[in-house]
Order: structure tokens, then C-alpha cells, then sequence
């Protein structure tokens, strides 16, 4: 590794959708991501953030959360799971859910999904769960691909449809802007504020 190169920074996300972004994130910010764990929903990061964050302690991690409806506002949630980051923990929690942070670029979802940018909400991150939002306006959408793949079977029993996930990985690698996004984000945009610090404050 050259003088002053950033070395790749370990991660962990609760599913493959936030994987996606946050890749889609280091792109935006110049970052490198190195090995991403997790990817095994919300409880299984919370068993394991105390660890994440000894390992902080030496070398720059990144977690990534949703809010749910865990808690009213970030920061009680933030209190409860970290209460003493280390140097290099950057703990970042999308407010209500990082669906709300695809809603956000509204001229390209709603171009992505087939429907008008009316039918999108204009303050993503008040909606309690952007990911019913956001099957709710597939349901509507004009091409028949993105209702059979994003909206689940009629007493299937599952919340989203066969191909909710891999279109979404589309949408976020293809078309999301985060830049863009982050005016109606409040909590995506202070995500990568932070993330562009990371190379100043590492200490690498």
C-alpha cells in the first residue's frame, strides 16, 4: 500500500439492499469498502456491535442502520447501541430506512418503477416505512415487470414480491443518485458528510 493510500474500511449492514448503498455511497465519496459483514437483518448487528466497535478502535468501521420504529429520532437509538464510539466508528442510522433514501431520488425512482414523480413521496424520511411505500407505488407502476417482481402474491405471505431485491440492486448500482437524494434526505446527507471524512480522521 502506497504512502497515504486509504486502506479498504470493514462494514456491517443488516441486508444486501444496504450493502448495495453504501457501495453506492463509497463511490460517491471516494472511500474503499473491504469486507461487509453482517447481512443478516438488525438483531444479529446488535449482538455484534460491541465488537465492531473494539475492532473501531484501531482501524476505520462503518455500520449502517435503519431507524425503524425503534426509536422517535436517531440519536435515542444511536445512545442505546453505541453510548462509547471509538475513534474510527462511524455509525450512520437511515432514517426511517434506507428505502427512504431510494424514494429520495424521486425523478429517477419514479422513472425506474414507471410511474410519476407525483405518485412519490416529497419528504421520504416522515413516511414509518418507506419499504411498504415503495411496494405500494410498484403496484401502480405502468410495466408489468415491476408489479410481478416488487409486489408480493396475494396471500403469499411474504411482504415483498420474487424480485423486490435484485431491482432494487438495479436501481441503486444503475440509476440512484446520492448526491441528489441527500437534498431530501436529511439523514443520507449527513451519512456522507461523514463518510467523506473518514481519510482525515482515520489516521491512515
Amino acid at each position: 500500500m502506497s504512502s497515504g493510500e486509504i486502506p479498504p474500511i470493514s462494514c456491517a449492514v443488516e441486508g444486501v439492499v444496504d450493502e448495495t448503498v453504501l457501495k453506492r455511497l463509497a463511490i460517491e465519496t471516494g472511500i474503499k469498502i473491504g469486507t461487509v459483514y453482517g447481512k443478516n437483518g438488525k438483531s444479529y448487528l446488535e449482538k455484534r456491535i460491541e465488537g465492531f466497535n473494539n475492532a473501531a478502535k484501531h482501524s476505520p468501521w462503518i455500520v449502517l442502520i435503519d431507524l425503524d420504529r425503534d426509536a422517535e429520532c436517531a440519536p435515542p437509538l444511536r445512545e442505546k447501541w453505541l453510548p462509547s464510539p471509538a475513534i474510527h466508528m462511524y455509525f450512520r442510522i437511515a432514517v426511517r430506512a434506507v428505502g427512504a433514501w431510494l424514494l429520495a431520488d424521486i425523478e429517477k425512482i419514479a422513472d425506474f418503477l414507471c410511474v410519476p414523480q407525483s405518485s412519490i413521496p416529497s419528504h421520504p424520511e416522515e413516511l414509518e416505512d418507506p419499504k411498504s411505500q415503495l411496494i405500494d407505488i410498484a403496484a401502480r407502476s405502468r410495466k408489468q415487470i415491476i408489479r410481478q417482481e416488487m409486489v408480493p402474491r396475494p396471500n403469499s405471505g411474504v411482504k415483498v414480491g420474487p424480485g423486490y431485491t435484485s431491482l432494487l440492486i438495479e436501481y441503486i448500482q444503475e440509476r440512484w443518485r446520492p448526491s441528489i437524494a441527500a437534498q431530501q434526505a436529511p439523514s443520507l446527507n449527513s451519512c456522507i458528510k461523514r463518510l467523506r471524512m473518514i481519510p482525515y480522521n482515520s489516521g491512515f
